[in-house]
């Protein structure tokens, strides 16, 4: 009877061991399968960088740019989300703010255009707030879009405004989406100084590899998200550009710098592995101070 005591008391612990180690194993596998959707896709990160640009005058080195880009309020990119995007940005005392498009996500979603918009309004810098459209404000209602970039005193789309600092000043131009408008970058820099030091918002990195013919010293854009699965080594298996090499981070282009946001929101899948949604903070520096 002893004995069969001890197989019995066996048998039992084997039982609770592997009911154990099944139980440890789904969690394991929830907690995996949760964590890109309900976790890291929420953890806002304030990355800082140091942005090379060739032309900067004197009077802007370490100029603050604070980019917000790839919001896309919709679905599981909440209002108080959005909110809490403006706050940051604004309590990171940047010189200048600029946005560089997708604020909403859905198509046809003019609702969502007249929700997001007067949170972006609340926006505020010394030197200003600046934005351009991307393809899904085009794709939610161009005209809604239009009227909320100029009802907020925002509007760069095909636009250039001069930026002044004591005496030196930087020309700021904002591109037409690449998908789903004309760049217009000859024309934004038409009549600015040959010498002049000329940063340009557009939503898309792609627009660098296009045949314009004016000098431009910074690109600033987002649209890849990151690619907002990132693996070891391997980088990012999946980009919405053309040029691979368009990721995220500073790259030096034949034609220009060019930094590209991970952005804030989602496309595709409501993922993120290794790609925090982040907003970057830009300090400007003078060519020959080395890029971070």
């Amino acid at each position: 009877m002893r004995n069969m005591s001890l197989i019995a008391g066996h048998n039992g612990a084997d039982m609770n061991r592997r009911h154990f180690l099944r139980s440890s194993f789904a969690v394991g596998a929830c907690l995996l399968t949760s964590y890109p959707v309900l976790i890291e896709r929420n953890l806002l990160r304030i990355n800082q960088y140091r942005i090379p640009v060739t032309n900067l005058p004197v009077s802007f080195h370490d100029f603050k740019i604070v980019q917000i880009t790839d919001l896309h309020y919709g679905p599981l990119v909440s209002l108080d989300f959005v909110a809490e995007v403006v706050q940051k940005a604004n309590n990171l005392a940047g010189d200048i703010i600029v946005c560089t498009g997708d604020y909403v996500h859905g198509n046809k979603e003019v609702d969502h255009v007249d929700a997001v918009w007067p949170l972006l309004g609340e926006l505020a810098a010394p030197y200003g707030v600046w934005s351009v459209l991307g393809n899904h404000d085009h794709w939610a209602d161009l005209g809604r879009s239009n009227y909320w970039l100029q009802k907020t005193g925002q509007d760069l789309r095909h636009k250039c405004r001069k930026i002044e600092k004591g005496d030196d000043a930087i020309w700021l131009g904002g591109a037409g989406d690449y998908l789903e408008d004309r760049l217009g970058v000859d024309e934004l820099f038409y009549n600015v100084p040959d010498d002049g030091c000329r940063i340009l918002l557009s939503h898309n990195p792609d627009s660098a590899d296009e045949p314009f013919r004016t000098s431009v010293d910074l690109i600033i854009s987002g649209h890849t998200h990151g690619g907002q699965v990132v693996f070891p080594i391997i980088g990012a298996p999946v980009l919405p550009v053309r040029n691979k090499k368009y990721a995220s981070g500073f790259v030096q282009t034949e034609k220009c710098g060019l930094f590209i946001s991970k952005g804030i929101g989602w496309s595709i899948l409501p993922v993120r592995v290794n790609c925090f949604p982040e907003i970057a903070v830009l300090r400007l520096v003078r060519r020959g101070s080395a890029p971070t």
